[in-house]
């Protein structure tokens, strides 16, 4: 990691953007870059670790089809919830394209447009482990029927 931050050719290729992005990104407070910012002309930004982490979720929530408009607004919301320069490097976020959801731990998702109004995920994984050891302990008789029903079905077919 480069303590002189990191050029906009640089970033550009990192993130996956044009120059354009970039600049106008910049230039509308988007993502500023944190080391140095353009002062004049011939002058470089310079971006850190952390701002190029912020660009690539960006990019990336623009991929998932989210708007620009609604992508600033989240991070207003963030940075304000949050009281950090970098929301987008200290969060998790989930998009279905027209919303943005920030976890901040593994039990709490909350809808960032609707200033974190919670919403919860279910892993279907586990409710399928624990829906059959129920059966299995609830049920015993059922297992032992589908076990001994399977048998003579599988031989028929076989014939």
């Amino acid at each position: 990691m480069s303590n002189n931050g990191y050029r906009a050719p640089q970033v550009c290729k990192l993130v996956d953007i044009t120059y354009r992005q970039l600049d106008y990104w910049a230039r509308t407070g988007l993502i500023t870059p944190s080391i140095q910012s353009a002062q004049g002309s011939g002058s470089q930004r310079r971006y850190s670790f952390t701002d190029i982490v912020q660009l690539k979720v960006v990019k990336r929530l623009l991929d998932a089809g989210m708007s620009l408009k609604k992508i600033r607004q989240a991070i207003d919301i963030l940075a304000e919830q949050m009281q950090t320069e970098s929301p987008l490097a200290d969060v998790t976020l989930l998009s279905d394209g027209s919303t943005i959801y920030a976890a901040h731990n593994p039990s709490e998702v909350v809808d960032v447009f609707r200033r974190g109004q919670g919403v919860f995920g279910i892993a279907v994984g586990p409710v399928q482990d624990e829906l059959e050891g129920q059966l299995h302990e609830l049920f015993p008789e059922l297992e032992e029927e589908a076990d001994a029903g399977a048998g003579p079905a599988k031989t028929a077919e076989a014939t």
